[in-house]
């Protein structure tokens, strides 16, 4: 599995490419390719067996992602097709885009100048990258046995034909920036990865999702491009189908892992499957939805399929009654912070509701909060102001020290909390915080999940060698300076209050902030618990015991084990969950208010 990253020059990452096939687990610890099985031989594997299926066709369609590398399909079907004897005409959408010059002046109003980080969502759909008139306006050739259109927007030339969709993780989409494999849409070369991060957030992904809801139901098939040259497919129906599965009754996203300037050693020690050639590993990204997948298992064959597909087929049947405010956007993210033995978070803040709306485009905030999974030696949270904070002087210390590069002494303006398991601290927008060096934290959060104000960050640099950015401004923007003393004891650290009990269970709710989107319960047990969504979808995570098997009213069973994070849709209405450790299960869950 590692040794293929050598020869993937179009891909950078210390991550391993997920394999074909799942590899076998031979205990039920934390797994990094959770699946959903559907069945024997319904995931088909080469381009060899694709091909096969679009010679039986004489016009096809074959959309998808931009950064998937479209000249490797189009080179290795047109052999395979050739080769049987196949004329085939190719048409490319890139040859109607419009110019790189047009297409950056139509994208700068939402691509934030030169701020490094920050953009705006944009307004623009797919066809504003194109000249439209002419993609509508080219034909299949009567004369070849196949014509195939293929490239991003190959639907909107309105060809009735196989419909094939290539999809790309977007962990993959960035590794592939990072080598300098790809570039975004409509670019003449490829740019920094980070300016293309900030592309792909606020341009891109946003274009190229509206594009896939609309075709979404009326895909024939369905392929992962993640790995070049090697697809994995499945037809559209079966896609369609294993997503609704998915919808009523569970569902666990594939994680993944990067290194960071203050990341620590648990996620190594802790997770099996990973590249330990690295320098540590600082977050894994739980269910951050608009960048996890999910994926589907036939025969051990894996497939991924971007988390946005189910929310465009069955967002209603997951968020229940928060569907209606929440639409295709699911609105909670589970992600871990791990600073085992490693170095303190910036301290940092979140931009307000209307900050956030008027200057990124978002309709919510970022609102977190730091549940403690583990910790030692005596570690901390920093989170909200000394009684005696003074903005101003605050101001100064960290305009200071970013311009001489001195040190600021945090404890005379923030508060320093002891953290032990099983903590919950509240970190409303504006409210200045940060994890202290020796926890690991399952971090609770609405979705937006980029807009953090970095003001202090310990004089550190990044990975790359290079400062990381500070948003000094912006942070000052939006602190409140009256969240401190005394307030952010009674109102910032969760006091957990029983609510429910039975035999041998009890259900805890750990109240978040009056300002938090959603709340957070706790359930303690031996042997089982019986729980009921209420139409409400229920993101949960197993924070003490081995494992747990979910069983739904639908008959469908899985093992979520320690550290997982896992959904229970408002559709699954009621679920059994069965203890399998040792001792006590502990499962933490949040929900929309």
């Amino acid at each position: 599995m590692g040794p293929e990253n050598d020869k993937n020059v179009w891909r950078k990452s210390e991550q391993y490419l997920m394999p074909v096939r799942k590899p076998e687990r031979k205990t039920y610890s934390y797994d990094i390719y959770p699946a959903l099985e559907i069945g024997e031989n319904r995931i088909f594997e080469g381009t060899e067996s694709l091909a096969a299926e679009i010679a039986l066709h004489k016009i096809i369609i074959i959309d998808g992602y931009n950064g998937i590398l479209f000249d490797i399909i189009k080179d290795e079907l047109e052999n395979i097709l050739g080769g049987k004897g196949l004329k085939t005409c190719w048409i490319s959408t890139s040859d109607f885009l419009r110019q790189s010059d047009v297409i950056d002046k139509i994208t700068a109003p939402f691509t934030g100048g030169d701020d490094p980080l920050f953009g705006t969502r944009t307004t623009l759909v797919l066809e504003d990258f194109f000249d439209i008139k002419g993609l509508r306006e080219t034909k299949p050739d009567p004369e070849s046995d196949i014509s195939i259109i293929i490239g991003p927007g190959a639907a909107m030339a309105g060809w009735k034909g196989l419909l094939i969709y290539f999809d790309l993780p977007k962990n993959e989409m960035q590794f592939r920036s990072r080598a300098g494999s790809i570039k975004h849409l409509g670019a003449s070369a490829p740019a920094d990865p980070k300016e293309t991060y900030k592309r792909f957030y606020f341009v891109d992904w946003i274009v190229l999702n509206k594009h896939k809801k609309k075709i979404l139901p009326g895909i024939d098939i369905f392929a992962d491009g993640q790995r070049a040259g090697n697809p994995v497919w499945i037809k559209g129906k079966i896609l369609r189908d294993s997503l609704k599965v998915m919808s009523h009754n569970f569902f666990r996203v594939r994680p993944w892992f990067e290194p960071g300037a203050w990341g620590g050693s648990w996620i190594m020690k802790n997770i099996k499957g990973l590249n330990k050639e690295v320098p540590n590993y600082a977050w894994s990204f739980e269910l951050i939805t608009p960048e996890n997948g999910l994926l589907i298992e036939s025969s051990l064959l894996l497939l991924e399929v971007s988390f946005e597909s189910l929310m465009y087929l069955e967002g209603e049947a997951v968020l229940g009654r928060a569907f209606q405010r929440f639409g295709n956007e699911f609105p909670i993210r589970f992600d871990f912070l791990d600073t085992f033995d490693g170095g303190n978070l910036s301290l940092q803040c979140h931009p307000r509701p209307e900050y956030t709306r008027k200057n990124f485009g978002e309709e919510f905030t970022q609102e977190e909060t730091y549940y403690i999974l583990d910790t030692k030696d005596d570690a901390v949270v920093y989170l909200g102001f000394r009684e005696d904070i003074d903005p101003e002087a605050f101001r100064k210390d960290l305009e200071r020290s970013f311009n001489e590069k001195k040190p600021v002494e945090p404890e005379k303006y923030i508060q320093k909390h002891p953290a032990a398991k099983h903590d919950l601290f509240l970190i409303p927008y504006g409210t200045i915080h940060g994890s202290g060096s020796n926890n690991i934290v399952l971090e609770i959060s609405s979705t937006p999940y980029i807009f953090t104000f970095k003001m202090y960050d310990w004089l550190r640099l990044d990975l790359d060698g290079k400062p990381r950015t500070l948003n000094i401004n912006r942070g000052m923007e939006n602190l409140f300076f009256d969240c401190k003393g005394s307030y952010v004891r009674s109102k910032l650290i969760a006091t957990p209050r029983l609510v429910q009990e039975g035999p041998d269970w009890q259900l805890w709710h750990l109240p978040t902030h009056e300002t938090h989107l959603y709340d957070v319960r706790r359930f303690h047990f031996q042997s089982s618990v019986e729980v009921h969504t209420d139409n409400k979808c229920l993101v949960m995570s197993l924070v003490e015991g081995q494992s747990v098997e979910v069983e739904s009213i639908n008959g469908l069973k899985q093992i979520f084990s320690y550290a997982e994070t896992f959904v229970i849709p408002a559709a699954a209405g009621v679920v059994e969950i069965r203890n399998r450790s040792a001792g006590k299960a502990i499962i933490v869950y949040a929900y929309v208010k």
